[in-house]
C-alpha cells in the first residue's frame, strides 16, 4: 500500500508558527492545510515548531522526533483508506518546567503566529460564568511563579518580543470553543492582569486572537490505528493519526503580522465565523452529545453502531429537525438541512469507528455549550423541548455509572464523582441534577424543561433506553 510523502523539499522550510499541543486533532487539520500549501510551492517560511507544555507532551516529542517530525494521517474514506506523511513541522521544541524553550523560540522575529490546541478544557473558564477564573490553582501559581502554563509562556515571549522591539505575533486557537478566539484573549489577558495590569492591557491593545471554527473527526490512537499503519508498511509509527476524510477550517482574516495562504488549499476566510460556529456546534457537537448517551447505556461500542439502530437514529432526527436546526440563525452560502445531511452521512462512517464512550467524554464540560443553549433558544421562541430534555435524563442516567444491562461503567468525566453523586440523587428527586447551575442556569427553574426532563428520567429507570426511545418515538 502506497503512502504519500511531502511534496515539497523539507531541507528549505523555515518556520513561521509555533504551535502548542501537538494532539491528534491538529496533525490532522492544521498540520494537514499547511502540507497542502506547501506542496503548491507556497508558504514555506510558514512551517511549524512544535511544542507542549504538559508532561504527557515530551512523550508525543520522543516519538515524532524519532521519525523526523513527519506524523501519518490515515484518511478512513468508506471507499477506500489512504496513507500520507505530513512534512508540515520541522522541529518540537523541548518540553520544560518553566517552558524556557518554548518562551525563547515565540520570542524569535520569523515566528508570527502562535496556534493552539490545547482541548476545550484547558482555557481555564469557571463553568459557573463561562469566564476566564483567575482563581483556578493553576492560574494562581502562574501568577506567582509564571510561565508554567502555555498562557504564561505566551505573556513571557509577548513581553520579551516588545522589549526588543519587535511586533507581536498573533494568537491563533484551533480548539472548539465558541468564540475560541476571545476566549484565548481572556485567558492570556486574564492572566498578564494577575501581575501587570499596563501590559495586560497593552495585549488587549495591541495582540490579535482571531476566531476560527474547525472540524474534523479523529478518533483517538490506539492498537487498531497502529495496526493500520502497520498495513501501510509503518510499523515504527507508534503515534499514527486516523481521521474522517471531510475537514473544515473557517477563520476570521485578523493576522496583523501576517499569514500563510490558507484560502488557497480550503480555508474559508470569513467575518461570519460566529454563524459557521454556531451551526457546527449546535448541529454536530449537540448530534454526538445527542447519541452519545443512548449508545452508552445500551451497551453500543461504535458511532456507526448507533448510527444503525432505529431509535438512536431517530432521536437525532427529531432533536435535531425539531429543536435544534429550527433555532440557527442563516449561515452564509449554507442550506442547513444540507449540511446535517452531510453530519449524518459522517457519524455513520463504518471505517472511522469512532467510539460511543468518547461522545460520552466530559459531559460536564460540553453539556453547557453544546446542547443547553439550543434548549434555551428553543424555550425563548416557545418551542418544544421533549427532546433535548431526553438528552439531558440520558445524560444524567449514564453518570449513575451502570449501563442498562448492569455494566459498569468507568469514570468518564473529570467531575465524575460529583456527577454521579446527583445521579444518584436524582433518581428519586430529579430536580437535584438540574440544580448544577454551572451547566443549566435558570434553565433547570424552567417547568417546561424540567418536567420534561423529570418524566423522562423515571423512564429511564422504569423502563430503560430501548423502551423509553420507542415511546418517545411513538
Amino acid at each position: 500500500m502506497n503512502v504519500a510523502l511531502p511534496a515539497y523539499d523539507r531541507s528549505k522550510l523555515t518556520p513561521g508558527i509555533v504551535h502548542i499541543g501537538l494532539g491528534n486533532f491538529h496533525r490532522a487539520h492544521m498540520a494537514v492545510y499547511l502540507d497542502d500549501l506547501f506542496a503548491l510551492g507556497e508558504g514555506h517560511d510558514w512551517a511549524i515548531l512544535g511544542a507542549g507544555v504538559r508532561e504527557g507532551d515530551a512523550k508525543m516529542r520522543a516519538a515524532l522526533m524519532a521519525q523526523g517530525c513527519l506524523s501519518t494521517v490515515i484518511e478512513l474514506d468508506p471507499n477506500g483508506k489512504s496513507a500520507r506523511r505530513i512534512g508540515s513541522m520541522i522541529d518540537f521544541l523541548s518540553v520544560e518546567p518553566d517552558n524556557a524553550a518554548l518562551i525563547a523560540a515565540m520570542s524569535r522575529p520569523e515566528i508570527r503566529i502562535v496556534s493552539l490546541t490545547v482541548t476545550e478544557g484547558g482555557y481555564f473558564i469557571n463553568p459557573a460564568t463561562g469566564e476566564f477564573d483567575p482563581a483556578h490553582p493553576e492560574i494562581v501559581a502562574d501568577a506567582k511563579d509564571p510561565h508554567r502554563t502555555a498562557f504564561g509562556a505566551i505573556i513571557a515571549a509577548l513581553m520579551a518580543r516588545r522589549g526588543a522591539g519587535l511586533a507581536p505575533f498573533t494568537v491563533m486557537s484551533c480548539d472548539n470553543l465558541p468564540g475560541n478566539g476571545h476566549v484565548t484573549q481572556n485567558a492570556v489577558v486574564g492572566l498578564a492582569r494577575l501581575s501587570d495590569p499596563a501590559f495586560a492591557e497593552w495585549i488587549a491593545a495591541n495582540v490579535a486572537f482571531p476566531n476560527g471554527m474547525v472540524d474534523r473527526i479523529t478518533p483517538a490512537t490506539g492498537p487498531r490505528e497502529r495496526a493500520m499503519a502497520a498495513a501501510f508498511g509503518l510499523g515504527d509509527d507508534p503515534v499514527p493519526v486516523t481521521c474522517e476524510p471531510f475537514r473544515q477550517w473557517v477563520l476570521e482574516d485578523n493576522f496583523p503580522a501576517g499569514r500563510p495562504a490558507l484560502e488557497k488549499v480550503g480555508v474559508t476566510l470569513s467575518p461570519h465565523v460566529h454563524a459557521f460556529e454556531r451551526m457546527k456546534i449546535r448541529i454536530l457537537n449537540g448530534g454526538h452529545a445527542t447519541i452519545a448517551y443512548p449508545g452508552g447505556l445500551m451497551d453500543i461500542e461504535y458511532v456507526h453502531e448507533a448510527m444503525a439502530d432505529p431509535l438512536i437514529r431517530g432521536l437525532l432526527d427529531r432533536v435535531e429537525m425539531r429543536e435544534i436546526i429550527p433555532y440557527i440563525p442563516p449561515v452564509p452560502d449554507t442550506d442547513l438541512g444540507a449540511y446535517y445531511r452531510l453530519i449524518v452521512e459522517r457519524f455513520s462512517n463504518p471505517e472511522v469507528a469512532d467510539t460511543e464512550r468518547r461522545l460520552c467524554l466530559d459531559g460536564s464540560n460540553r453539556q453547557p455549550k453544546f446542547i443547553v443553549p439550543s434548549i434555551r433558544d428553543a424555550l425563548a421562541a416557545g418551542g418544544d423541548v421533549e427532546g433535548l430534555a431526553l438528552v439531558s435524563a440520558l445524560w444524567c442516567r449514564y453518570c449513575y455509572g451502570i449501563t442498562d444491562s448492569g455494566a459498569e461503567i468507568a469514570p468518564n468525566d473529570p467531575n465524575w464523582e460529583r456527577l454521579t453523586e446527583l445521579a444518584k440523587a436524582a433518581r428519586n428527586r430529579p430536580e437535584a441534577w438540574l440544580e448544577m447551575g454551572e451547566v443549566y442556569g435558570e434553565l433547570g427553574r424552567n417547568p417546561a424543561f424540567s418536567g420534561a426532563f423529570a418524566r423522562h428520567l423515571r423512564a429511564l429507570w422504569d423502563k430503560g433506553t430501548r423502551d423509553t426511545l420507542v415511546d418517545f418515538l411513538r
